[in-house]
């Protein structure tokens, strides 16, 4: 456990730090700032484009991405940002979604640019496609690949059992092999279908689940309406100085806040990761820009909307009541989801349950989304033969989740998924002139409706 979290420490340390925030700002100085096409993407995100190819629409493909994304990091993640760097671990948080769009308008590109159609015309793509087409760097392919088939176990799907378990024992009081055995059922019945049935369900989830956790966070600024500019200012100024927070403890600093915010925000839309594009590959576009476009707005609904709402209750809610929100036992702040369900309080009765079905729901479209980058990096290794076993193993490790103990899985898990980030990041640079060359075909030139002419390349992966 020891040498793992060694790895863990030093993987996740600087050096990743300064890969992922270095792609960001390079690919946002590359496409021009794309992050000002914001409004553009979201209205091609709700655009049905059924003349194009691909397997769903660009918003079930962008919801099934959001449902791996949008998670417990979201807002238990948050609350832990604060309690370790401050109120400016928000605007940190922020900053780094605002440019990680970049990044991932760079992910989306790519998947679809390379993607490939199998011979019964299902369309396939991601990081490790880009990689062996696009690169020509197979076995950097075959990394990221075996890294997000192996994460996705824990990450995507351990994980997040235990979190649903543990939440309907602590609140409801049902037992953890009940509750696992009702997600195994729901999951199997949902992932045995294929991405067609994952992204039918996430396309309602999504909006739903995020739509009812965003009102609640906008009654609770209502609520805390008298100390939102002092939260805001607050946020502002913790960035860059060491502020009070609650009770008369101090923040921790401009270093501290800035190491809790970027890598919060780093987990929470996994800009760089390169998980999001796999979903990406399967969507309905008739061009690689749109869909790019259409993927970046995600990050802007994860952190810019969502990260942003919940450190805006939470700073709120310290300010308003600085003594609840400190920890007798320790001194300090609350952490994770004791600071949020404090903060959901302000509701009534109705608050800590919104917040609880919120996380529990937000917790089980991660597990739907993870299941088909699981399966496509599998089907990538080992071809079509492994996607049934392997939808079969997700659903009965979803039980094993929702009853075991988990600190190993998590610690494996998050090592696995910094190992994805590398390859992932070298296609990004390597192949950021086809992403700039790309963008001024459709975007620059105005040629937004154009249709790909771009050969997609049919392979048999019995």
């Amino acid at each position: 456990m020891a040498i793992l979290q060694s790895i863990y420490d030093v993987l996740w340390g600087l050096p990743m730090l300064v890969l992922l925030v270095g792609t960001h700002l390079f690919l946002t100085f590359r496409t021009r700032f794309i992050q000002i096409s914001t409004f553009k993407a979201i209205k091609l995100s709700v655009t049905p484009d059924a003349e194009a190819s691909g397997d769903v629409s660009s918003f079930a493909a962008l919801a099934t991405a959001l449902a791996a994304t949008i998670g417990t990091g979201n807002i238990v993640g948050v609350a832990t940002a604060i309690a370790a760097g401050g109120p400016g671990a928000v605007f940190w948080c922020w900053l780094t979604g605002l440019f990680g769009m970049a990044t991932k308008y760079g992910e989306g590109l790519l998947a679809v640019k390379y993607r490939v159609k199998t011979a019964d015309g299902m369309m396939l793509g991601g990081p490790m496609y880009a990689l062996e087409n696009g690169l020509k760097q197979k076995w950097l392919g075959v990394a990221f690949a075996v890294f997000a088939g192996i994460a996705c176990f824990g990450i995507g799907n351990m994980t997040q059992g235990n979190s649903i378990s543990t939440m309907v024992q602590s609140n409801f009081g049902v037992s953890p092999v009940i509750t696992g055995a009702v997600l195994t059922i729901g999951t199997g019945c949902v992932i045995l279908g294929g991405v067609q049935s994952i992204a039918k369900v996430c396309e309602k989830l999504v909006p739903l689940m995020a739509g009812l956790y965003i009102l609640g966070c906008i009654i609770i600024c209502i609520i805390n309406g008298p100390y939102m500019g002092k939260a805001v200012a607050l946020i502002v100024s913790s960035a860059f100085t060491k502020q009070a927070i609650a009770g008369g403890l101090m923040g921790g600093g401009i270093s501290v806040a800035l190491r809790a915010g970027v890598s919060r925000g780093l987990f929470t839309n996994e800009s760089g990761l390169g998980s999001a594009p796999i979903a990406d590959a399967a969507a309905q576009t008739r061009n690689p820009v749109r869909q790019a476009l259409v993927s970046m707005s995600g990050v802007f609904w994860d952190t810019i909307v969502v990260c942003a709402m919940t450190g805006l209750v939470l700073v709120s809610t310290i300010i308003k009541e600085p003594e609840a929100a400190i920890n007798p036992a320790t001194g300090s702040l609350f952490t994770g989801g004791d600071l949020t369900t404090h903060a959901f309080a302000a509701i009534g009765g109705i608050g800590p349950i919104v917040l609880t079905v919120g996380l529990i729901t937000f917790a089980w479209s991660t597990i739907l989304g993870w299941s088909y980058y699981g399966e496509k990096c599998w089907e990538y290794l080992l071809g079509k033969k492994a996607l049934m076993p392997f939808r079969i193993v997700w659903t009965g490790i979803v039980f094993v989740g929702c009853v075991t103990a988990l600190d190993l899985v998590w610690l494996i898990a998050d090592i696995l998924n910094g190992l994805m980030a590398w390859p992932n990041c070298i296609a990004l640079l390597g192949l950021s002139g086809v992403i700039v060359s790309e963008t001024k075909k459709y975007l620059w030139d105005d040629n937004m409706d154009a249709f790909s002419d771009d050969e997609i390349k049919i392979i048999d992966n019995k």
